[in-house]
């Protein structure tokens, strides 16, 4: 019997006795004491940027943009928030409530309604700033140019035009980007449609992987936006499994992002000796299954612990449904997940339409089971099939000839795997950033 987690709460799945069974789970990495006192520590110090208080003194602000994450992404905003802006206001020439916006980042989802506002960011924290929940499709936008791979760069120009820019934001494993965090809230939590589609389209080419900074041309190109839309700072965290912090750093965007990267694979990327012919995998639980279209992310990490034609159950709960009208209205046009890939590289990348291919690449790969709160019939459509855990396992190991071997993965949408080579000596000591692990 295992317990996962599985939306707010947690289920029990008796796993058959005549199978191998192993878990992979990430590295139990120590919390934070004070997350209070470790941000401080950290604005005090700050990596690759001068101190908050300088750069205040420096351009005298009269208008503070702070991006924080939309409520599919976990952030503490509680413990973050507060001493940020008591930081901000000792410096600040003019009230904090009218100098300071604080900017949802959402990118492409729905923008945060008044109820998810309030669970985002409640009164006691956001101290009577302003609050802006970021529509990509109906906000202004500022143009900032073209990246050198040709994304055209045009943020919220609300958040452009604040003389301070301040983005907060985790750094989560994440399948084509490498890792979440750094300029990433704001090139794509407050950015346009046409910036989030050019930028996601270069998720075909080789180099965008899980885990890869060096050379992945999606961060790469996330990065170089950021530097022209001018962040002055960035505040990311990596928390463990718990939703707990275990790393914190403040400072330019890139120099944040290395910092916690490191922590992130440490924690997140675990090493696997061979591959599995099933695997029981949840996302870990609200948010990262707070709809299919997120929880996608867990089938693509957890399938590469598969070998080729492998089976995965995927729990993923999305009380909040499919998660993207243009995604679902895309996906049940086609017959089969063949189809899918086909007419998305015959018709070119479009937001929406990417997901159900990259679920697509999955599926044809793989015999691929969902339970979820979706009905089946929903489910049917987006070419899954829901099926009960038990019965399902039961039914894979009962048809595998031998012992099977089955993995379980409590986080998938976080944890990724690399083939640890028995040959090799010395492999912790290589860089786990650019560690090929194709």
């Amino acid at each position: 019997m295992v317990e996962l987690k599985y939306g707010t709460g947690k289920i029990k799945i008796a796993i058959p006795a005549n199978a191998k069974v192993s878990i992979l789970e990430p590295l139990k990495a120590p919390v934070l004491a004070s997350v209070k006192a470790a941000l401080e520590e950290a604005l005090h110090a700050p990596l690759g940027s001068l101190a908050l208080e300088a750069i205040i003194a420096r351009r005298r602000p009269r208008s503070v943009a702070i991006a924080v994450p939309d409520e599919t992404r976990p952030a503490p905003l509680g413990a973050l928030l507060p001493p940020l802006l008591d930081r901000l206001e000792a410096k600040l020439e003019r009230p904090l409530a009218e100098t300071a916006t604080l900017f949802i980042g959402g990118g492409l989802h729905p923008p945060a309604d008044a109820a998810a506002i309030e669970r985002i960011l409640p009164a006691g924290i956001a101290r009577g700033c302003r609050i802006v929940a970021h529509d990509a499709r109906t906000a202004a936008m500022h143009d900032f140019g073209t990246t050198r791979r040709g994304t055209p760069v045009r943020i919220n120009a609300g958040y452009a035009g604040a003389d301070l820019k301040l983005v907060i934001g985790q750094v989560d494993p994440h399948q084509f980007v490498g890792f979440t965090g750094g300029a990433k809230g704001v090139v794509i939590g407050c950015a346009a449609p046409e910036t989030i589609e050019k930028n996601h389209s270069l998720m075909s080419q080789p180099d965008a992987q899980v885990g890869r900074l060096v050379g992945n041309p999606v961060r790469e190109d996330l990065t170089e936006a950021g530097e022209m839309v001018g962040i002055d700072l960035a505040l990311n965290y990596v928390l463990d499994a718990d939703k707990d912090v275990v790393h914190l750093a403040a400072g330019s965007p890139a120099s944040v992002l290395a910092s916690c990267a490191e922590v992130c694979a440490k924690v997140y990327g675990v090493a696997i000796a061979e591959k599995f012919d099933i695997v029981l995998a949840s996302c870990g639980g609200h948010p990262k299954d707070i709809c299919l279209y997120q929880a996608q992310k867990g089938l693509n990490l957890a399938s590469q612990a598969l070998k080729p034609g492998g089976r995965i159950l995927l729990l993923a709960a999305s009380p909040q449904g499919v998660g993207d009208d243009i995604y679902f209205d895309y996906v049940s046009q086609f017959a089969s997940p063949e189809e899918v890939i086909r007419d998305f590289k015959s018709s070119g990348f479009r937001m929406g339409a990417h997901k159900a291919y990259l679920f697509g690449r999955t599926l044809v790969d793989f015999d691929v089971a969902v339970f979820s709160d979706l009905d089946p019939g929903i489910l049917g459509k987006c070419h899954l099939r829901a099926a009960d855990p038990a019965a399902v396992l039961d039914e894979w190991v009962a048809s595998s000839e031998g012992t099977p071997k089955v993995a379980i993965i409590p986080n998938a949408n976080t944890t990724y795997f690399y083939e640890r080579k028995v040959e090799s000596v010395g492999m912790e000591n290589l860089d786990p950033l650019t560690r090929d692990r194709r």
